[in-house]
């Protein structure tokens, strides 16, 4: 069975939990020849229910895994104990909880994956992602689409944004692989003394042995990625699959298929060979930061 760390630990977190323990009982449902149906007939709900819990869409009752466990011939205290507890640490609200009142839903079920991911690979071609802004470009990134709400909340979002960077800077950081279209370095945000200090961040970034930045120039022409920004999020455990995922105004797209991630890993790696080498990007944001904004 594969060992998980708890709530709390430097890797785990709710989402990822709730995905390896549905990913277990489905193997443990397959290996005993039960159906969706029995299983969903056994916890007193349905077939599209067992699919959601094995999808690992949805929070898990204690009551509910041991009923399923018996059905599924798992006998041993050991392993029933372990399962058990992995649907109570499932169940732990992630650090990101205490922001409820300005993050939708959808994005929570976003920063559960960023927090346990291996390998994030991004494409952005309007802002700098989100893991490398610096708080003053954040606040103006949020100001956009929230110029109406009060400081307090603006504040809060800022706050959220610069918690979610702490992965970076963990003794165990996932690897970071960003690709910026040019555009999204020369749109101005914030003014001349904010870019100019973003611009010094992404340099200094360039520095860390676990992020790797890459810029498509606008000389490289029409790419791969005309589509817009997207995410792919690779885990430590096999058990789970990669996850694409498209943040769009209101709500946002995962995907995990084989052909929709092969799509899209597609277009990301050569999206990776039309940009700049990594070796060359401190330079780039130089020569382009200096021209934009001279000091």
């Amino acid at each position: 069975m594969t060992t998980v760390p708890v709530e709390g630990g430097t890797t785990s977190g709710p989402t990822v939990l709730r995905m390896l323990l549905g990913a277990q009982l489905r193997r443990l449902r397959e290996g005993a020849g039960v159906s969706r149906e029995s299983a969903g007939w056994e916890i007193r709900s349905s077939e599209s229910k067992i699919s959601r819990m094995e999808l690992g869409r949805v929070g898990f009752k204690e009551r509910d895994v041991a009923d399923l466990l018996t059905l599924y011939g798992v006998t041993a205290p050991d392993e029933r104990a372990a399962l058990l507890k992995l649907a109570r640490d499932a169940n732990s609200p992630g650090w990101w909880h205490r922001y409820g009142g300005v993050l939708p839903g959808w994005f929570q079920s976003y920063l559960g994956l960023e927090a346990a991911a291996a390998l994030i690979r991004t494409y952005e071609v309007q802002f700098v992602p989100g893991l490398l802004q610096t708080p003053a470009y954040a606040r103006a990134v949020i100001l956009l689409g929230h110029r109406g709400a009060p400081p307090a909340e603006v504040d809060r979002r800022v706050n959220l944004r610069m918690e979610r960077q702490e992965l970076l800077r963990r003794s165990d950081p996932p690897q970071l692989w960003a690709v910026l279209d040019e555009a999204a370095l020369r749109r101005p945000v914030g003014g001349p003394e904010v870019m100019r200090r973003q611009f010094d961040a992404l340099i200094e970034a360039t520095a860390a042995p676990h992020v790797r930045l890459q810029v498509v120039p606008f000389d490289a022409g029409g790419h791969a990625a005309a589509g817009g920004a997207f995410s792919i999020l690779r885990f430590g455990d096999q058990d789970l699959p990669d996850i694409v995922y498209i943040e769009q105004l209101t709500s946002a797209v995962y995907l995990d298929r084989r052909e929709d991630l092969d799509y899209y890993a597609g277009a990301m790696d050569r999206l990776c060979g039309e940009a700049a080498p990594p070796e060359r990007t401190p330079e780039l944001l130089t020569r382009i930061r200096d021209e934009l904004y001279p000091a």
